[in-house]
């Protein structure tokens, strides 16, 4: 088979069944025969190194087993089948493209079926892969060196026989193109239903990626859980230590206010007492932001009013929820509400801004407005990346609506009865 460039309007298909079922010409000029060629061919490798591989461990781990060491090599055979399982997938690759919309790559622990597919390549598919490639190389050497052999000796190919190479040449340039179009659809084809066999047999099962998922969601909710603990130390160690210590010295310089006499010294003490003072304001805020209390003890309407009685523009705030949802619900909707606002205050240039919270099936719905000069976004490497992790790992989603000039809206849905 000769390669030939292929045409302007010959437009690339998507997968190796498109090709097959599509346009003819559309196959002979694209890539996929040759790649099946090669990957037919490196069947054949692939599969004799997995015989050779799997004969070695049975019979180094029969010969070995009373001595127990035939144990342990025996025991490394399902690794060994992990091990081609995944160079099989990546082989794969040559013909099917679009591995990536499958159900997904094989795990570290191999299945039976995955096993059972390296065996099968091992045996079966090798061999016939090997005998394929060899009938079709040589038919094509055969049609294409007819001149010469006819040059040499007389050729028979069925009814046609030629006996010098100017009777050879007709039969050349009529079974070329035949031998072209029947060996690109034999090897495409053989080659599309071993991958798709192997994408079959070498992807997990539904249940162990509804595992997967499971478990990566569960680590998801660990992290912000972890999050959370450290965020509430924080927050214990700021208002038992160093918040107490900033009232003791505020305290301490109030009294040496009254004992200082009047003069530079009573000045000094006088400003240093206003900026502890104002300290003390800046670490309560610091603290009431990490983990407010009022969020615990009564819930989110009441947390999120007073982070509105804080701003410095006015917040409308309609949170109208007849009970509580879920812990983590809560906490991630109060701080979504924090962030929203807090870009209000640092960057929206807003004149006022609205805060809306209810309840709708099984969902909390919360929406932060505000007619600033828009221009948030989820992917900046703001706050409001860590918050759309956050609402994700709960199942929940965060849309930002911020076009340049306004307005800016800040939307999370979350399951109602998320994990707590």
């Amino acid at each position: 088979m000769t390669s030939a460039p292929a045409h302007p309007s010959v437009l690339p298909t998507t997968t190796v069944w498109q090709a097959l079922a599509g346009n003819p010409l559309r196959l002979l000029l694209s890539s996929w025969p040759w790649r099946s060629v090669v990957y037919l061919g490196s069947t054949a490798v692939a599969g004799l190194a997995m015989a050779i591989a799997y004969g070695t461990v049975l019979v180094v781990g029969v010969v070995t087993l009373p001595v127990l060491v035939g144990l342990a090599v025996l025991g490394a055979t399902p690794r060994l089948a992990s091990v081609f399982a995944w160079f099989e997938w990546w082989r794969s690759g040559l013909v099917l493209h679009d591995l990536g919309a499958g159900p997904g790559r094989p795990g570290r622990r191999v299945s039976l079926r995955a096993a059972g597919h390296t065996l099968l390549v091992a045996t079966v598919w090798c061999w016939l892969d090997l005998f394929v490639v060899a009938l079709g190389a040589a038919g094509i050497l055969a049609v294409l060196l007819a001149p010469l052999a006819a040059h040499v000796d007389r050729v028979d190919f069925g009814w046609w026989s030629f006996d010098s190479a100017a009777e050879a040449w007709p039969f050349t340039l009529v079974a070329g193109p035949v031998v072209r179009v029947v060996g690109a659809y034999v090897f495409t084809g053989l080659a599309a239903a071993q991958v798709s066999l192997a994408r079959i047999l070498l992807s997990p099962r539904e249940e162990e990626l509804e595992a997967r998922v499971g478990e990566l969601q569960r680590s998801r909710l660990d992290l912000v859980d972890a999050f959370e603990t450290e965020r509430r130390r924080i927050e214990r160690d700021l208002h038992d230590g160093v918040q107490q210590r900033m009232v003791a010295l505020t305290m301490l310089l109030g009294r040496a206010e009254l004992d200082v006499p009047t003069g530079s010294g009573l000045e000094l003490v006088r400003r240093a007492h206003g900026e502890a003072e104002a300290a003390l304001a800046d670490l309560r805020e610091v603290v009431r932001g990490v983990h407010p209390r009022v969020l615990t003890d009564v819930g989110l309407a009441a947390a999120v009013r007073e982070v509105a009685d804080r701003m410095p523009c006015p917040v409308q705030v309609r949170v109208d929820l007849a009970d509580r949802p879920a812990r983590r619900v809560e906490e991630a909707a109060y701080f979504v509400v924090c962030e929203g606002l807090g870009n209000v205050a640092k960057h929206a240039q807003a004149r006022s801004a609205s805060v809306q919270g209810w309840r709708h099936g099984d969902l909390l719905v919360v929406v932060v407005e505000d007619d600033g000069v828009g221009g948030a976004a989820v992917d900046a490497g703001t706050g409001l990346a860590g918050l759309a992790v956050r609402v994700g790992a709960l199942a929940g989603r965060l849309e930002v609506t911020s076009p340049p000039g306004g307005p800016t809206r800040l939307r999370m849905e979350v399951p109602w009865t998320a994990p707590d």
